[in-house]
């Protein structure tokens, strides 16, 4: 963890890229026959697409998944080869750029059957076969074809790749309830899934990869591991099971560390009001800080405290000072408070921590982590990183050839 901040900042994101190499190792571990795609959508979870993409395929990763387009077309423009890395975009619109996705060697998912005549007519554009996945609705009722209109998309698709514009390489679908393992919709998309593949093969499709699992289902049940598996919020060290597991049960560590510099150090007397709503009032003299984040950066408003909630939870201190404090009061926009307490040694310009590396306070640890203000805010991990915003400056770390700063999102351009 570099000890200076950068120039001006007054909050950073420190990503460990070598623990997004390593959680990829651990994830193709856990599903030893199956190839690892990993998911970069929404840069990269929050922590910047290129860098994580760069170490997901450094710790074994052949395929990068992303949600639209856009994302994909990224990737190849910063650098990520069709030797480096198989990528598949499945989220498009009518309209979507697929001569360019194609000339890109970028692999579509098509989950309408408007979108397979939509890419052949890129592929016809760009001269060369685009590469398909037929994306299945087997049962959580999302983006998909229905199992009944599969049939007529088969057919459709067996009369364009005998006219050389595509190839179907792959049958896709996504799980509803894979991180309720044994619930029983799991089952019933396994069944589903296994049909859906039946269907396309017996078209005379060769297949290159079926894939089903996200980060749930690679951790906890191999009979849906397939050819592909599409961890995403594991790849970044978060335990998709956090009711069954932290994220070191499964070998994973925490990537990303949300770091920030206390703004403003002040005493104030007991019975002294804070932030909105004097949701919260100090018991006692005390002194409070001021974190520079609020939730314009993504710090959840139902993370505040006092009579409000539990509140997130924020490591400050070091050494035998080191404690876990709670936001007092009201998440701001730009600013929460902290009661540091009357015998706080804390002063302007000190460093506290919101996340790191961690398997939780509520398992004893000194640092929260991300899943620790999922449940403050009654929300999920994935939605604390991948919320968090430009302002907090992003720091890389970890790999030979990364250790570098960037200004927020500016990472992926």
């Amino acid at each position: 963890m570099p000890d200076d901040f950068p120039d001006d900042a007054l909050a950073r994101a420190v990503v460990d890229l070598s623990a997004v190499r390593d959680n990829v190792r651990a994830l193709a571990g856990h599903a030893p026959g199956a190839a690892v795609m990993a998911v970069v959508k929404a840069d990269g979870y929050g922590h910047g697409m290129l860098p994580v993409a760069r170490a997901a395929l450094a710790g074994g990763a052949t395929w990068l998944g992303t949600a639209v387009p856009a994302e994909a077309l990224a990737l190849r423009a910063g650098g990520v080869t069709t030797a480096d890395a198989r990528v598949l975009t499945w989220l498009a619109t009518p309209g979507a750029p697929f001569d360019r996705l194609v000339a890109a060697g970028v692999d579509v998912g098509v989950a309408a059957p408007w979108a397979l005549d939509e890419a052949a007519a890129g592929a016809r554009a760009a001269g060369e076969p685009a590469r398909v996945h037929l994306k299945v609705d087997t049962g959580l009722g999302r983006s998909g074809i229905v199992p009944a209109d599969l049939p007529d998309v088969v057919r459709r698709a067996a009369a364009l790749e005998a006219e050389g514009v595509l190839r179907v390489v792959g049958v896709m679908s996504h799980l509803a309830c894979a991180d309720e393992p044994g619930h029983p919709s799991i089952a019933l998309q396994a069944a589903a899934f296994d049909a859906a593949v039946a269907v396309v093969e017996a078209s005379g499709a060769s297949l290159e990869v079926r894939h089903l699992a996200n980060s749930a289902a690679v951790l906890t049940d191999p009979r849906l591991h397939y050819d592909l598996v599409r961890p995403g919020i594991a790849v970044y060290g978060h335990s998709p099971v956090p009711q069954l597991g932290a994220p070191g049960d499964y070998g994973l560590r925490g990537a990303m560390t949300l770091q920030a510099r206390l703004a403003t150090v002040k005493d104030v007397p007991a019975g002294h009001g804070v932030s909105y709503g004097h949701h919260y009032t100090t018991p006692r003299d005390t002194r409070l800080g001021v974190v520079p984040l609020g939730y314009a950066d993504g710090i959840q408003r139902h993370a505040s405290g006092g009579s409000l909630g539990v509140g997130g939870p924020v490591g400050v201190g070091r050494g035998a000072d080191a404690r876990v404090l709670r936001v007092a009061g009201r998440v701001c926009m730009d600013q929460f408070v902290l009661d540091l307490g009357p015998d706080a040694t804390e002063r302007a310009g000190d460093v506290v921590t919101l996340f790191g590396e961690s398997d939780g306070v509520e398992r004893g640890a000194a640092r929260p982590n991300a899943e620790d203000w999922a449940r403050a805010a009654g929300t999920i991990s994935y939605e604390i990183v991948t919320g968090i915003g430009a302002r907090a400056v992003r720091v890389y770390t970890g790999l030979d050839d990364a250790d570098h700063t960037e200004q927020g999102k500016e990472v992926q351009q």
